[in-house]
């Protein structure tokens, strides 16, 4: 008698759920929310104000466990009409874009946060659907859509905020390099040009790090679907090589931003100020 696992037990098997939701996982998840907390608290970590990261932590927890229970309650409701699938989507644009900006800048210039997430996100989400291999479905275009855009917004936070940081320290050498007789826009770019950079690298170390350090949510989401490891593979590649395309267009476009006074710390474009 063969002794094989029946397709149907081991597809039963593959949608398992990665972590049971009952009780234990509440427990668990809030008393690592309070050690998190307890040990910045221990540690004196503070933000560039002096502001320490205790409440931060504990409020971005807990902040994320009511919107995620709120859109778990609100995605099969929005999947079901167009109109309502590209509001939701609209509406993630729009709280990354605030995001990023106030994370920049804290001024009135944190709109123009909205160029590099919109420049690096609405060309590959373009080419999904129009190729056809997104549908215009909530259930594919919403996490698809909402991973690049979280790419996006942590591409364009780093990105803005070492920039500013690096045009602060060396103000003397963008002064320098003007008196010199370079434009204003090209002396920002000499200096700013390696920090912004440096927004690349947890991208960079994602995709050269994958299947060897950790296996992303993709990977196993797929698998935890009952896909195949190779269509897993191909779908992780797939998101890891458009993040960095989404995340490079991002942080050029940043940098020009920054160079040009467009995203500036203060009231006026030469002002500098800590967040």
């Amino acid at each position: 008698m063969d002794a094989a696992v029946p397709p149907i037990a081991a597809d039963a098997s593959a949608a398992e759920p990665l972590l049971p939701v009952n009780p234990t996982l509440g427990v668990i998840l809030g008393a690592l929310l309070v050690a998190a907390a307890g040990i910045a608290a221990l540690a004196r970590l503070s933000d560039r104000e002096g502001h320490g990261c205790t409440r931060p932590v504990a409020t971005a927890g807990l902040r994320a466990a009511v919107q995620l229970a709120a859109v778990s309650c609100v995605i099969g409701w929005v999947v079901r009409a167009v109109p309502l699938l590209l509001a939701f989507i609209g509406l993630m644009f729009a709280v990354a874009v605030r995001t990023a900006g106030r994370r920049i800048t804290g001024n009135h210039t944190w709109w123009w946060a909205a160029v590099p997430i919109a420049a690096g996100v609405v060309p590959v989400v373009a080419v999904l659907l129009l190729t056809g291999l997104v549908p215009l479905r909530g259930i594919a275009l919403i996490p698809v859509t909402g991973i690049l855009i979280g790419g996006a917004l942590t591409a364009t936070v780093l990105a803005g905020r070492r920039s500013l940081d690096e045009l602060q320290s060396r103000r003397g050498e963008v002064e320098a390099g003007m008196a010199l007789g370079l434009l204003d826009r090209d002396a920002r770019l000499e200096i700013a040009r390696p920090a912004a950079s440096d927004a690349l690298l947890p991208g960079l170390d994602q995709t050269r790090t994958v299947g060897l350090v950790t296996l992303p949510g993709a990977f196993v989401g797929m698998l935890l679907g009952g896909a195949s490891p190779v269509m897993a593979g191909a779908v992780q590649l797939f998101v890891l090589v458009a993040l960095l395309a989404v995340q490079v267009v991002a942080v050029a476009l940043v940098l020009e931003l920054v160079a040009r006074g467009r995203l500036h710390r203060g009231d006026a474009p030469g002002a500098s100020r800590t967040l």
